[in-house]
Formats: structure tokens, sequence, C-alpha cells
């Protein structure tokens, strides 16, 4: 979540007036994340999250997140809806962004997680990925192992100016994992694509919510499962490892879908792969995001340190993963 469209009281109030929410009583920018404007919203009635799509989020492709979001709320997981207005339209737009009025779920994102807490996550993952076993829609991933390549491109020798080195060595570890990638005998369905522990509402060890669904794509399931192992197993740095909390989030997971041999194999080729993705990404914000936006910059090394982790015969040939 970030701030980049400023929001008037006067704009937001005259947007509210379209709902069955009350009236304005609050409004606060939510500085966390890097994808899209985000407001913490206070009414007379309730409280709710507004988002502005910005430009990585394609309008068209809003009706596949709200259908996806149905879909799971009514299948019991704990996901945001969007609200309707009193016309029942759910995507708007507001200061020239399409927007959202979303439902507010109780909880807080664990910073430091502890085993218990990621077993819970991974169960919510299979519980989610079970649900949507019948879910008809269909979303190229916008961030899958087709895209690394011409992301890479697009930083380019500037990744150097992150750390010296860096260029070439995501080259070679790309070229390595693109090499290994495969969707053989693997399960495909809806994913989530970014279930990081910030994505995920708890209270104490038990998740009240998933958010941000923004990536959410049809992709192999395994690699939503290594997405979110490269996220919750790690500090913040990406230089410890925890591999308590790591198993955990698998064994919770394997409540629903046991990992079959293959998909242990390729396990670690998609974690790999995703600190490669996330690393690009970070490392295109790092380089362009506005000077003036209210956002937290990430920093790009953070997953790139976790790639030793997942294939520490391709750590020992980098450089850079200090």
């Amino acid at each position: 979540m970030a701030v980049y469209t400023q929001v008037s009281a006067e704009a937001l109030g005259a947007f509210l007036d379209k709902f069955d929410v009350g009236e304005l009583v609050s409004a606060k920018g939510i500085a966390e994340g890097v994808e899209n404007s985000n407001y913490l919203v206070d009414t007379t009635k309730s409280r709710f999250i507004l988002t502005l799509y910005e430009k990585r989020v394609a309008a068209g492709d809003l009706p596949y997140f709200m259908a996806l979001l149905e879909h799971l709320a009514d299948r019991g997981l704990p996901v945001p809806p969007a609200v309707p207005d009193r016309s029942g339209t759910l995507i708007h737009e507001l200061e020239g962004r399409p927007a959202c009025l979303i439902q507010f779920l109780s909880g807080v994102s664990v910073s430091h997680p502890m085993p218990a807490q990621a077993h819970a996550a991974g169960d919510a993952m299979g519980r989610m990925h079970a649900a949507v076993r019948d879910f008809p829609l269909d979303r190229p991933n916008s961030m899958g192992a087709g895209t690394w390549a011409p992301l890479f491109a697009r930083c380019g020798k500037s990744l150097d100016e992150i750390t010296p080195g860096l260029y070439d060595d995501i080259g070679f570890a790309l070229d390595a994992t693109l090499s290994a990638w495969t969707e053989d005998g693997l399960d495909r369905c809806a994913i989530h694509a970014d279930l990081f522990p910030d994505n995920v509402l708890m209270l104490g060890e038990r998740v009240t919510g998933l958010i941000d669904f923004y990536f959410a794509c049809t992709d192999l399931r395994i690699y939503d499962l290594a997405v979110a192992h490269t996220a919750w197993a790690f500090d913040a740095a990406g230089r410890q490892f925890d591999r308590t909390v790591g198993d955990a989030l698998i064994a919770g997971y394997a409540k629903h879908f046991p990992l079959s041999g293959h998909e242990r194999t390729q396990f670690d080729v998609c974690a790999v792969g995703s600190c490669i993705r996330f690393t690009l990404s970070r490392a295109w914000d790092w380089l362009n995001t506005p000077a003036d936006a209210l956002v937290t910059r990430k920093d790009p090394l953070a997953f790139w340190r976790r790639v030793k982790t997942y294939d520490s015969a391709l750590g020992e040939r980098l450089r850079t993963l200090v």
C-alpha cells in the first residue's frame, strides 16, 4: 500500500455520498507498500480502505480481482470484497484513477512471524487454493517468469547503481533459473502471488484477513507457496533464514495439498524465481519512484540475498549476495 495520488477531503466526501456508508469522519494515507494509493477511511457508520489503482494495476483487470474476492468470500475465506454503491457499482473513478471502497478487516500483519502464525498462513493459502478449483476466470501472471527477462533488460546497467556487479549477477541467475523452469506435471490455479506477511492479517495465531489481491492471476500452485516461503521465512533484510517458520508454512499448506516429490524439486526453482522477481520489481521501483511520492521504497537486495538459501551452488557463483 502507498499514496501516490492525493485525495482532498472534499473529493472524498463527494465520493462517499454515492454509498450508504455514512459521512466522512477522517481519512489517512497508508504509506506501506508500493503498488496503489490507499487511505484508511472512517465514517459515521464504519471503517473502510479506499484504494486508487495506479499505473501497475490495469483498470481492465479489476473485474477479475473483484470476482475472485467475491468467489473466495462466498466460500468463507477471510477476504475483503469491494463495497457496492447504491446502484451496485463496485469500480469507480476518483482523482482520475480507478477506485474501490474496500471492506475493512480487523487484525494486524506480523513483522516477525512465529512458526504457529506461519502454519496458519500456510493453511489459509491451502484453503484458498482449494476454494478456487471451480473459479472460472483466467488472468495471465503480469509478473510471471516470462516477464523477468524483459524487466531485467529495462532495469539494465542501472542495477549497478544499487550495488556494483548486480547486473551481471542477476543476468547469470536469471539464465540458470529460466533454464530449470518447468510447468510439466504441476497444478495451475488462481493464486495470490504476493502473500507476504503484510498481506495477511492476524489476531494472535489466527488468520483474520487475506488482502491485496492485485497480483492475483493463474499460475503454478507451488509458485504461490514458494513466494510466500521467501517472504515469511527470512528477516526483513534477507540475511537470516528461519527454517522452523518456513517448515511451518509448508506444513500448514500440506494439510490441503501434500507436496509431491516433483513439487519439492521444483519448489526451490520457484523460490529462486520469486527472489529474482521481487529483486527486479523492487529495483525498478527503487530506480523510478517519484521523489515526492508518499511511499516507502523497499530494498531490492533484501530479496536478492535469499537466493543462496534455495540454491547454494548458484549462490557461490554470485558476488553480490551481501
